[in-house]
């Protein structure tokens, strides 16, 4: 690990706990600012999805200027600067200003260290490092659960954002000093955004990318709160506790995943069957949504865990791209990948005011958990049909 890597997985704890740290501030937001859980699923949503479009050029720029330059600009103008938007904020309007531009600044580390590893390290121990860099950088998960509910209660929340926004800014500068470029590719061919979608094998891959992520990001990153709190009556601190076993679960899925394929001789096999269990989770939780405080933890945690085989269909997915097209491959894998949060988080919000007409609070998260466990299931289907590889 160089100095370089080590201050990118930095980043990525960032940006781990900026997508996910709304669920603990959600009922101070709801009191102070009058951001309810719908507007709050808007603004998570705005940060997927502006997060998914900067990939493309995202992917242009790795190519184009390196991961150092690329990484430290964006950390620091969208970040930063978001950070310290979300400080000042007066009303649900710039939660969704600031969760855009944290968007910016947090799209481009993960692919950053990836790129590194892409061009640097053998193929055959992506998904290892691949898995660890996610596993460490998922400590943001940590930091957004019990220890962002100590900051708030202790501090006051705009004073932790402030705080956020200052690390962010010296994390930035730490990645334009430290981070070193891979090596010039000798003259060939540029490739093109295009040339990725002429790769068939990729295909089936984007469709399981577009759901993995979805249920455990929306879940951990907002739902885990409303949930617990309308369903069990759960305060600040409870949550942050569920949001940290949950965020230890993923955290733990990363590290478990990252050598299987190399164990077991198979990525295909191995993603199939993990989601597959964290679908099965999903659709306890639509079978019993208020048995326990203690099940409904577990059950979070296990789609947490079971879900976490991002690194592993990256590296799948990174096995057929030539190195002319890693920085486009692999950004666009994660542009599928965070994507299809964003698109959920968008829905996810009217869908349950939808459901909440009708319906008590119970079985209303019960249908919604039921959608995100119906979503996998419809991936796991579409990448039955992809081509196994391990090289």
């Amino acid at each position: 690990m160089t100095p370089g890597m080590i201050f990118l997985v930095l980043a990525y704890v960032l940006s781990q706990f900026y997508r996910s740290f709304l669920a603990v501030l959600s009922p101070i937001l709801g009191t102070e600012i009058g951001a309810t859980p719908e507007t709050l699923a808007t603004a998570s949503g705005i940060w997927f999805a502006i997060f998914a479009a900067m990939q493309i050029p995202v992917g242009w720029a790795l190519d184009r200027f390196g991961p150092r330059v690329t990484s430290a600009v964006l950390l620091a103008i969208g970040g930063a600067g978001g950070a310290v938007v979300m400080a000042m904020a007066t009303g649900p309007s710039a939660i969704m200003l600031a969760m855009g531009l944290i968007g910016i600044g947090c799209s481009p580390v993960l692919m950053a260290a990836y790129f590194i590893l892409a061009r640097d390290y053998p193929p055959v121990v992506f998904a290892t490092f691949a898995g660890v860099i996610i596993g460490v950088g998922s400590l943001g998960n940590i930091g957004a659960a019990l220890p962002m509910a100590w900051a708030i209660e202790t501090l006051g929340w705009r004073e932790t954002m402030w705080g956020m926004a200052a690390v962010t800014l010296a994390i930035a500068i730490a990645l334009l000093i430290t981070v070193r470029n891979p090596k010039a590719l000798e003259e060939g061919p540029s490739g093109s955004l295009l040339d990725v979608f002429r790769i068939p094998a990729l295909w089936a891959i984007f469709a399981m990318m577009l759901v993995n992520y979805a249920p455990a990001a929306g879940i951990r990153g907002l739902w885990i709160a409303p949930y617990l709190s309308d369903v069990f009556g759960a305060g600040v601190s409870r949550i942050g506790v569920a949001s940290l076993i949950m965020g230890l679960a993923m955290i733990a899925g990363n590290f478990f995943y990252g050598p299987l394929d190399r164990i077991l001789g198979t990525r295909k096999w191995v993603i199939l069957l993990g989601n597959l269990m964290a679908a099965a989770a999903c659709f306890a939780l639509y079978l019993w949504p208020e048995g326990s405080v203690l099940q409904a933890v577990a059950l979070v945690s296990a789609i947490g865990f079971f879900g976490a085989t991002f690194p592993v269909i990256m590296a799948h997915g990174r096995s057929f791209l030539p190195p002319h097209l890693v920085g486009r491959g692999v950004t666009m894998m994660n542009l599928f990948g965070i994507g299809g949060v964003g698109i959920m988080q968008f829905a996810s919000g009217p869908v349950f005011a939808s459901l909440s007409e009708n319906n008590a609070a119970p079985q209303a998260y019960a249908q919604l958990f039921g959608l995100f466990g119906a979503s996998i299931v419809l991936g796991c289907l579409i990448f039955l049909f992809s081509k196994d590889r391990t090289t």
